[in-house]
This record gives C-alpha cells, structure tokens and sequence, in this order.
C-alpha cells in the first residue's frame, strides 16, 4: 500500500481504517515488511503476529499506547518503527524481541525504559529522540552492541558515567537538551565518531583532540565562549568552526561576563575527568 492509499486513508474513521488495513494483510508480505505507518491505528492488528518470518515492522505516526503480548511470536523481527505514537511506557512484549537491531521510540511520551530493555543485546541503533526523559536510562549503558544512539530533544541534563561502557558507541545525538556542560563521560569515549550537542545550554568547551576517532561535533547554537578545539581532519559546525577565526580568548571573557552580568565565570575550568573504565 503506497502513498495514494494512505492519503485516502486519512479521511476515513479510525474503525474503518483499522478494517480496511486488516483487511489487506491476510498473507505473509514476500520482502517480510509489514508497514502499517500512518493509518490512525488505536489498536495493532493482532493478526500481523501471525507473520512469525517478518523481519520489519512499520508502526510509525499512529495512536497507538499499547502492544498485545502476541506481538512476542515475531521473534525474527530485526527493526520495529514505534516512533510518532501515544506510548507513556514502552510495552514488555518489546523487550522480548531479541532479534531486534533498530528500534524507534521518538516522539512518544516516554519518561523511562524498562530494565528488560537490556535483554536487546543485538540492538545496534535506538531512537529515543523527543521524548520526556529528564535524565539517559541506565539501561541504555548495558546495551553492549549499541552504535547509534540518538536522544536529541528531551529535557537531559547530564549523562551517566557508565555510557563510557559502550565501547562499540560511534555516533550519539543529544541536540535540544538541557546540557549545560559538556558531558564528562564523552572525554573518556575515544571511540566515538560523531557528537551532536546542538541546540543545548553550553557555555565552555573543553578540548577533544584526544578523540582519536571522532570526524564530526556539532556544537552549534550553544552559548558558548569558545570552540571545542578538535584534532586536525575533525570537521566542526558551530560559533568559530572552519570559516571564522575564534575570538582571543580573553576578549571572549570579557564578552561573557558582561553576557551574564556575573562578577564570576561560571564554566571557565575544564569539566571534572571521570575515573578510567575498569572494565
């Protein structure tokens, strides 16, 4: 079902529409591809579990806030789009899917993950972007195959020590968050490719040459009074990347504290390193 189908879709009643998708789902799709995003789903056609071949499910821009145990019989599912949906807490049965290599949750209304989130240890790719999180779930830090993650758009502030476990980590997306300093745990992952700290609270930048690996940091729409200094062949986007010199850094001062209307610099010292991973 293409994209004239969804269009007419969009004006047809939430029952019907569920009917109508039913309706056209009686055999096991020959790419073992179910996508069922954007069709005003309330509820998930049960029947779809019957497809246990099925390796990708579509659920994305529905109404959905709840999944039925027997979505468990997919266990052969390697990606499951959940993003754009009405979930508050991501159902159990998830969890059960190990098999699962890119899960999307964004654009929910999740505060937390489940603890069982840690059986996924095939995940390679989790979207948990524009969600309520107010601080990374510890699980997501025991999730050891993990490659991309991208937690843009929530409301995080710092990030737990233990992400530096995540050694198989290139890219992370923390862009729209609350960082006001530049996350200590990243210092120590030098297995990193890519950093994106758009759009947060970040006045001060410490430097990241050290980050053998890293090929791109976006810092740009911070607050801040000096680029991160990066090693050379790293591209940077944001405030005195390639095009524009940086500033003298005492003239960059000065401009700061007559910013905050402070006697005292509140990020001039360098972020406190974290202990070396023992593991």
């Amino acid at each position: 079902m293409g994209n004239t189908v969804r269009a007419l879709v969009a004006f047809i009643p939430a029952d019907c529409c569920q009917n109508f998708v039913v309706g056209n789902l009686r055999e096991m799709p020959l790419d073992k591809m179910v996508d069922l995003s954007g069709y005003q789903l309330c509820r998930f056609p049960v029947h779809v579990c019957s497809f246990r071949e099925l390796v990708k499910l579509y659920l994305s821009d529905n109404h959905l806030n709840s999944l039925p145990p027997e979505l468990g019989q997919l266990q052969n599912l390697q990606i499951l789009a959940l993003d754009f949906n009405n979930f508050k807490a991501l159902p159990q049965v998830v969890c059960t899917l190990k098999q699962l290599c890119i899960l999307y949750l964004g654009n929910n209304k999740l505060c937390n993950l489940p603890s069982e989130l840690s059986l996924l240890q095939n995940l390679r790719t989790l979207w948990i972007e524009a969600n309520c999180l107010t601080h990374l779930p510890d699980v997501v830090c025991e999730l050891s195959l993990l490659r991309t993650l991208h937690a843009g758009s929530n409301a995080l502030r710092v990030l737990p020590s233990q992400l530096q476990h995540l050694r198989e980590l290139r890219t992370i997306w923390l862009s729209g968050n609350l960082l006001t300093n530049f996350p200590p745990v990243l210092l120590h992952m030098p297995f990193l490719e890519v950093i994106d700290v758009d759009w947060n609270s970040i006045r001060y930048f410490p430097s990241l040459v050290h980050l053998s690996s890293l090929k791109l940091v976006i810092y740009d729409h911070n607050p801040c009074r000096n680029a991160p200094k990066v090693a050379k062949g790293v591209r940077r986007v944001g405030r005195w990347a390639e095009e524009t010199p940086e500033p003298d850094p005492r003239k960059a001062r000065r401009y700061a504290l007559v910013e905050e209307e402070s006697p005292e610099p509140q990020t001039t010292a360098l972020p406190p390193l974290l202990p070396p991973s023992t593991s």
